[in-house]
């Protein structure tokens, strides 16, 4: 009898073959294995400690490594599947499982054997351990303590429950946002409400409204001209509103239902965050941390909270009047067009005058540059890119991989001899009713070697949400989709061009979490690098270039506006900081009132009385972000001087970037976690990271200095 498809744990899934059925049947399954297994491994541990000779490696953390993988693959895949094609029978079966499949990891991670097994290794190895495996024992050790090795009886029973709380709490609160994303819309049948709105995102709202079921009131299907539109708050159908509809009424009642999701009724998640915010604090208090952001900051770069208060402080403090001015420019530029607003300025106007101010300053329309951004030209753009600075070649595969989608593509990445290296998935469009928001990198396959010690290559997620093609119109992408597809591929890259032999220090595993944005924001300097854009950047029909006024308008426009994108981005990660380090029930102060005191000093336009923001911050409520927000500007700074390196060469040094980008590839995305990243940081610099180069580049150099 073959394995059912979900239990086959190696090589790529197939996911037309993989439903909620599968799930109920054969996870249970596999945690009943996966126990078994463990128990034997511990019982065979047990005997190899009570004699006196040392533990090996393939002894302790080679079986440990198996164990763990088996659970990832399958797990994996039904998580995966879970973002990207839900459905109420997949989301109820992920559910149901998943208490059992905590309850497994916190078993493996409980194990007294198995702890004293890695002590042991630790002490007192059979071979010595080079300095990456000594840097995996470390990790492992600190992760046992974080899963609760340490705790027995009452406060061991109460850890393992509020584990599985937490678990379900997370899912809970990402199903909300989904459901209450999903659930608002808006119908027009007036063109004149939706006047200022581009063609092409009337087109997008014609679209979704046809897939309603909804019909022009002569009984005609809904087109971009005649309509009618329904409107949404996924990114794609949200944005268009908020930057062009010169109806403001309309614009505000879309900011309002945007920033007020899962705040209410059955989907409301403010509950769900007290209880989250409560267990987290009692789960630091369980393993001898003051609380949640010093047992987070335990695994990662910064050394403690101090440090990062301290980084967010200097990125405010430079951040904070540039936001005013630039806010103080848009009621002017409003003030210009007669507009009430401009003494009654509200964050719903802030994107429409800011699109206005930047047409009006560098005559640049952002949706008038999307033809020359097509996506199979940006990928082409973006290919090019790696093959010039990392020696790959990456090749379309479609067909040669199952897919869970049919918009999804498959591509292989190998040297420039031709040698396979990685391959990745890419699932690039937006689709409301299936699929999470935003996006994201993940594993399929980690780079290891089999029982034979053949390779296995490693093979990346690539998800987006972006604009999908129209009709015979393919997917026109926005300067900002753009930068999201080279970030996330910045993550596959790092994954995929790892040579890192021990599997628990390859590619993003074991890297901490506050250094694993740099590849990723690093990737985004490119895109205005003028090889790089002008290379990419062609007319879907015609093929003409972007035209040069319009490059110079993309790059004189490159600091428009980040001081309040900075300062956005600071209270983000000081609301996530100070949530899991200061706030209390005791402070008699609700989550959200205590985030409104921190926007005392970190917004500009106060949060109107309905934002609700924290009840979709997915991040930290739902990923892996809690009390590590601060890692997108902490790895930022890393980020813009890693290309400041490349700066510093002369961009149009062909021989000198070449050389550059593969001291890159050598240390960065190469070395993975098997080195602390300060020390890969110095190896490619040769010195550690300054602010200078983000204030630089943000054009905050002036009010911070």
């Amino acid at each position: 009898m073959t394995n059912p498809e979900l239990l086959r744990g190696q090589g790529l899934p197939r996911f037309e073959a993989i439903d909620a059925s599968q799930v109920e049947t054969h996870i249970p399954a596999l945690i009943q294995d996966l126990g078994e297994q463990l128990s034997a491994l511990e019982f065979t541990l047990q005997q190899r400690l009570s004699d006196t000779t040392a533990l090996s490696w393939d002894e302790v953390m080679t079986p440990l490594h198996n164990l763990g993988e088996r659970l990832r693959w399958s797990w994996g895949v039904v998580s995966h599947l879970n973002g990207v094609c839900n459905s109420s029978e997949l989301r109820e079966a992920h559910a149901a499982q998943q208490p059992e499949v905590v309850r497994f990891s916190n078993r493996a991670g409980q194990s007294q054997v198995i702890h004293q097994a890695l002590e042991s290794l630790q002490r007192n190895p059979s071979h010595p351990l080079d300095s990456t495996q000594i840097r995996i024992l470390d990790a492992e050790l600190l992760s046992m303590r974080h899963r609760g090795v340490g705790l027995s009886g009452a406060a061991k029973e109460s850890f393992n429950e509020a584990s599985e709380q937490l678990a379900s709490l997370s899912t809970r609160f990402s199903n909300h946002v989904l459901d209450a994303t999903q659930g608002w819309t808006l119908l027009v049948h007036d063109a004149e409400q939706l006047k200022g709105i581009p063609e092409r995102a009337l087109q997008a709202l014609a679209a979704a409204a046809k897939d309603a079921g909804d019909q022009h009131r002569d009984g005609q299907d809904p087109t971009a001209l005649e309509g009618p539109w329904r409107l949404g708050l996924d990114m794609p159908r949200y944005l268009p509103v908020l930057t062009y509809a010169d109806k403001r009424t309309l614009r505000e009642t879309v900011y309002r239902a945007q920033v007020s999701r899962a705040s209410s009724g059955d989907l409301d998640n403010t509950p769900l965050i007290e209880e989250i915010l409560d267990l987290r604090t009692h789960q630091a208090a369980r393993l001898g941390y003051q609380n949640w952001a010093e047992r987070s900051l335990a695994s990662k770069m910064a050394d403690n909270v101090e440090a990062v208060e301290q980084l967010l402080e200097e990125l405010r403090a430079a951040a904070l009047p540039v936001a005013e001015q630039e806010i103080d420019e848009l009621r002017d530029c409003a003030r210009r067009h007669g507009a009430t607003e401009a003494d009654e300025f509200s964050p719903w106007d802030v994107s429409y005058w800011a699109e206005k101010l930047r047409q009006e300053r560098f005559n640049l329309n952002q949706e008038e540059l999307r033809p020359w951004f097509p996506l199979p030209q940006v990928l082409d753009g973006l290919f090019h890119l790696c093959e010039r600075l990392f020696s790959i070649q990456i090749e379309p595969a479609d067909g040669e991989a199952p897919i869970w989608h049919q918009d999804v593509r498959f591509f292989r990445v190998s040297d420039q001899e031709g040698q396979p290296l990685a391959a990745f998935y890419l699932d690039p469009f937006s689709r409301p009713a299936s699929k999470r928001g935003g996006a994201w990198m993940d594993e399929c396959l980690n780079r290891s070697r089999n029982s034979e010690g053949e390779l296995i290559h490693p093979v990346a997620y690539l998800i987006c949400n972006q604009t999908p093609p129209a009709g015979d119109v393919p997917s026109l992408m926005s300067f900002e989709e753009v930068e999201t597809l080279f970030h996330e591929f910045g993550h596959g890259l790092q994954h995929m061009l790892t040579t890192v032999e021990h599997p628990q220090a390859a590619g993003i595993n074991n890297v901490e979490w506050d250094a694993v944005e740099l590849p990723s924001q690093f990737m985004e300097n490119w895109c205005l690098d003028r090889q790089t854009l002008m290379g990419m950047a062609r007319h879907w029909k015609t093929g003409e270039p972007l035209p040069e006024e319009d490059y110079n308008k993309l790059r004189n426009s490159r600091t428009f506006m980040q001081g309040c994108g900075t300062l956005r981005q600071v209270h983000f990660a000081l609301t996530d900081l100070r949530l899991h380090s200061a706030w209390s029930p005791d402070l008699g102060q609700s989550p959200d009132a205590f985030r409104r005191s921190i926007a005392d000093n970190t917004t500009v336009l106060p949060p109107i009385p309905e934002d609700r923001f924290l009840c979709a911050f997915g991040h930290i409520f739902a990923g892996g972000y809690s009390a590590g927000y601060y890692s997108y500007k902490w790895a930022e700074v890393l980020s813009a001087d890693a290309f400041a390196a490349f700066e510093e060469v002369g961009l149009d040094q062909e021989a000198e970037v070449q050389a550059t980008g593969e001291r890159f590839r050598n240390t960065v995305l190469s070395l993975g976690g098997s080195q602390r990243p300060a020390d890969v940081y110095k190896s490619f610099r040769g010195r550690t990271a300054s602010t200078d180069a983000l204030i630089r580049h943000s054009g905050l150099a002036a009010a911070g200095r």
